[in-house]
């Protein structure tokens, strides 16, 4: 009997590297199928919430949030060092410092609104966009400043923007960690057998990216927002490394870091259990 998975992964290039192989059937399904669903990352943690997927890329400020009915999978995650949003403003020299001002981010469950909910403490008017309007209304002048994520973080300086800080240098800093940014969830009332299929299916996909990159290239061209192939593999040089293939113990203390200043910000309830990671 063949086990169906409503999996959900976003359109950015680090995701559709490293599930090309999946999605194009290069790797043995074993024994599942798929049915994929391509989004952008806060419809994709909407939609998780909602419970449409089976399995689904989410940020990890979702999955603090729904702790209680996922599993965070050991593979496919995004985290690391340098690879975090960037605060960027429309105007040189200026810094979020009222209600006046607007800050754009990127959606309400993104580790990028996190982070500057945790830096930036009820500094700006928040407002919440799809990640790839960001950078033109600061360019229009329709807000004051703006969290930048995927590609943005390559293109800010010839769109004529204005670093204020990089958010992830600022974690790391603050904690020693790798900044975690995405991971994959799963439903935990899934059957283990078949999540322990679903994870190796996504590590044969992860492996075979890693081995032939430049086989992946047309899926990366297909979503992005950004078709410069120099670009993209920057991209997925930055958001794809060990902690992709599996989080191990020093991607775990990150998740347990980032859970631990939530609750300490009271951005979620005081007793949200923290990540779990599927064994």
């Amino acid at each position: 009997m063949t086990d169906t998975i409503r999996l959900g992964i976003s359109t950015c290039p680090n995701d559709t590297f490293a599930f090309d192989a999946l999605m194009q059937r290069k790797v043995d399904w074993r024994n599942l199928h798929f049915e994929i669903e391509l989004l952008d990352i806060q419809e994709l943690n909407q939609r998780l919430k909602q419970g449409h997927f089976d399995v689904a890329k989410a940020s990890f400020y979702a999955a603090i949030k729904l702790s209680r009915e996922t599993w965070v999978l050991p593979c496919g995650a995004a985290l690391g060092f340098g690879v975090g949003p960037l605060l960027l403003a429309a105007r040189p020299n200026t810094r979020p410092s009222n209600e006046k001002q607007v800050t754009l981010c990127p959606g309400e469950d993104t580790t990028a609104t996190l982070l500057f909910q945790l830096f930036y403490s009820r500094s700006t008017l928040l407002r919440q966009v799809l990640f790839s309007d960001i950078m033109p209304r600061l360019q229009q002048g329709h807000a004051d400043f703006g969290v930048c994520i995927h590609e943005g973080r390559f293109t800010w300086q010839s769109a004529g923007l204005n670093l204020v800080e990089d958010l992830g240098s600022r974690w790391e800093t603050e904690t020693g960690c790798p900044l975690p940014l995405g991971g994959i969830l799963a439903k935990r009332s899934t059957d283990p057998d078949v999540l322990h299929r679903v994870v190796a299916v996504i590590s044969d996909s992860i492996t075979l990216a890693l081995e032939s990159p430049e086989q992946t290239l047309p899926t990366m061209r297909r979503y992005a927002q950004e078709f410069d192939d120099h670009v993209l593999m920057q991209h997925v040089d930055l958001y794809v490394n060990q902690w992709t293939q599996d989080l191990g113990q020093v991607g775990r203390q990150a998740l347990r870091e980032l859970a631990v200043r939530a609750t300490a910000a009271r951005l979620i309830p005081q007793d949200q259990p923290l990540l779990a990671v599927f064994e």
